[in-house]
């Protein structure tokens, strides 16, 4: 039995495919994900800087929740606006400063700046990637460190994930707080990280930053934490009308859903870009 489809059913039908074609893509980087505040703009980046980078980072679907390292569900999922598209590991190492040491190093792998992937352990000692992708290694013996060659040379993406696996497993918010540099609070850039040494302790790094022309700033903050979960863009749960983003000491301090900074926390790379 055939059915014969009215001309305007169809002329409909093939409009509505159409427009569903033709459709702007669903959001997918945080640029896009997050309109600027009203009034507001986004304060210009350097092509190829660590700022653009951060800015462009894709995100899982809307609505995606935040999973621990395990597979399970974050205890909390009323904190995070998006869910960051990068892997978490299957151990509990990616928390708060190792995630944001995986950024860092994620950029410096893709612009092949290799010999600015250097990290800190809490000993002081210096973590190379540089050294470490052409073939040595870290002997740990108790609280001393030391390179050993091994002849083998590997410089591609999963041999980046096993040094940072190492460095997650002996740095923290103490190492990665003095490495860092301090930053003006007032000044605040993308890619600089507000962060409190301790055990625990927490970081959180500044992926995006929109403009008032009466000087306001606002800041869209990412983090990981404990235990080892997915890094999320958190929401503003003290001013929710702002949505994902925090205005520039609106408050005596950052108050963010699951650590509240001194705004003087605010600390930058000493190779900043």
């Amino acid at each position: 039995m055939c059915m014969v489809v009215p001309l305007h059913l169809l002329l409909a039908l093939i409009e509505l495919l159409s427009l569903a074609t033709s459709a702007s893509p669903t959001p997918r980087t945080i640029a896009e994900r997050f309109q600027e505040p009203s009034g507001f703009h986004r304060v210009a980046v350097e092509p190829g800087s660590f700022g653009q980078w951060l800015r462009e980072r894709p995100l899982l679907a809307e609505g995606s929740p935040v999973h621990l390292f395990n597979g399970l569900p974050k205890h909390r999922q009323d904190v995070h606006a998006g869910v960051l598209d990068l892997s978490v590991g299957h151990k509990d190492l990616q928390q708060c400063a190792d995630a944001v040491i995986r950024l860092r190093a994620e950029y410096g792998f893709e612009a092949g700046v290799h010999q600015r992937i250097n990290f800190h352990f809490t000993n002081g000692f210096l973590a190379e990637w540089d050294r470490w992708r052409k073939g040595e290694r870290i002997r740990i013996d108790g609280n001393t460190c030391n390179w050993v060659k091994t002849g083998s040379t590997h410089t591609d993406h999963a041999e980046l994930l096993r040094y940072l696996e190492v460095v997650f497993t002996y740095a923290g918010t103490r190492s990665l707080e003095k490495e860092l540099s301090v930053s003006d609070p007032a000044k605040p850039r993308i890619g600089d990280v507000y962060i409190q040494g301790g055990s625990p302790g927490h970081a959180m790094l500044i992926v995006d930053l929109a403009a008032h022309p009466d000087g306001r700033l606002a800041i869209i903050l990412a983090q990981s934490y404990m235990p080892a979960q997915q890094m999320h863009i958190v929401k503003n749960l003290l001013h929710p009308v702002h949505g994902a983003w925090f205005m520039l000491q609106e408050d005596d301090h950052l108050f963010t859903p699951e650590w509240t900074f001194a705004w003087s926390s605010l600390r930058t790379w000493p190779e900043a870009d």
